[in-house]
């Protein structure tokens, strides 16, 4: 099967490779709107099956989630010695996990907060449209 390549000769990936590269990585950034602007707010994250998984305290990401508000996600890693890396870009429906069984069933995944204080709320961001590109050396 034959690598595809974008017009700007990237590798572009498929979803399940974007989402073993999501798998590996523990920041990411949520882009969102907020008072009718945009804005990427970093956040450490889990990958759970289909879904992203975010600690948040109150603020903007929280807002956002309470919306069931559309977002964007990306991730990526790059070598500037080598001149290679990967960036994964997700387009999801974020939504604030408020349900006590749903909770419950994430007691065993540790989900990290970005801020130090508190341990906020659990969002999860769908994995509605997945997008990916590599460049330079292959890595699996």
């Amino acid at each position: 099967m034959a690598m595809e390549v974008d017009r700007n000769g990237l590798e572009v990936l498929a979803r399940d490779q974007c989402l073993n590269l999501l798998a590996t990585a523990t920041i990411g950034r949520v882009g969102l709107t907020t008072g009718a602007l945009p804005t990427i707010l970093p956040v450490n994250f889990r990958l759970d099956d289909d879904r992203i998984l975010i600690r948040s305290g109150e603020g903007a990401k929280m807002d956002a989630a309470l919306q069931d508000a559309v977002v964007a996600f990306e991730v990526d890693d790059f070598d500037p010695i080598d001149h290679s890396g990967w960036s994964v870009v997700v387009t999801g429906v974020a939504r604030a996990i408020t349900d006590e069984d749903e909770l419950q069933a994430l007691d065993g995944i540790p989900i990290a907060r970005w801020a130090p204080r508190g341990n906020g709320q659990v969002v999860s961001i769908s994995t509605d449209m997945v997008s990916g590109r590599r460049l330079g050396l292959r890595h699996t």
